[in-house]
């Protein structure tokens, strides 16, 4: 119980570590500045479709089961939303996401391996290689998520697992998002990171059902990707043991 809470508060910490180091805060406007462009273009396009499509869905059934189901349907929607915004606030903020975890690994540890200066080349660069990590947790995603919709043909019961199935989906992709750039650093490979995750349980559950629950949140979302992407790399530290944990 302790690691799951010690996961859980990370991104806490990371609120107060980079509210204390006013020279991080420009690694944090600008890709926040591009979620908000992202998150306008999402949210004023499928949030209301989405509405729609769940008003469809939920139609015939008995009125207990239409308000459970209506209410787990609403929460899958802004959870998808969540993930969509992340996945483009990631790619677009990579060189800047990156910069931001190695200062943070310098002033917990004293050091880091040490990303490329951001240029043209090398934004063009850390772009094509957060494509080629989305594409592999897309094809993760896929793999895992549409067996789940298979369960939406249990009655009740089955949209409660597939519900269960997709936040712990969720918090495992999320997991690979926000403790990315430590990882990436060291070079390691796609097996690696899921690796980590699974060592590091139950810590990295807790960690990753938080961060999910903060860019599901309408609005806030927009502001905490470069939260949780800080606390990825404070959870790193602390569970590499190189960091004491505070």
């Amino acid at each position: 119980m302790y690691a799951l809470l010690r996961g859980a508060g990370c991104p806490w910490r990371a609120i107060r570590l980079l509210v204390r180091q006013p020279v991080l805060w420009r690694y944090v406007a600008i890709p926040v500045g591009l979620n908000l462009l992202v998150g306008v273009v999402l949210y004023t396009t499928l949030l209301l479709a989405g509405f729609h499509l769940i008003g469809v869905l939920v139609e015939g059934w008995p009125p207990w089961m239409a308000w459970l189901l209506r209410g787990l349907l609403v929460i899958a929607l802004f959870v998808a939303l969540g993930y969509l915004l992340v996945r483009f606030g990631v790619v677009l903020g990579a060189p800047f996401y990156s910069r931001l975890s190695e200062l943070l690994e310098e002033r917990l540890r004293g050091t880091a391996p040490a990303s490329p200066p951001i240029t043209l080349t090398g934004i063009a660069r850390d772009l094509g290689r957060a494509m080629a990590f989305e594409l592999k947790k897309l094809l993760l995603a896929l793999a895992i998520g549409l067996p789940m919709l298979l369960l939406h043909l249990i009655p009740g019961a089955g949209s409660v697992l597939a519900l269960l199935g997709g936040l712990a989906l969720g918090a495992t992709l999320a997991c690979l998002d926000f403790f990315d750039p430590p990882l990436e650093r060291r070079g390691l490979s796609f097996r690696a990171k899921l690796g980590f995750i699974r060592r590091h349980l139950p810590a990295s559950a807790g960690f990753g059902l938080v961060c999910l629950g903060l860019v599901s949140l309408p609005l806030l979302n927009l502001l905490t990707v470069p939260v949780c992407i800080a606390a990825g790399t404070i959870f790193f530290c602390e569970a590499t043991a190189e960091l004491p944990a505070k």
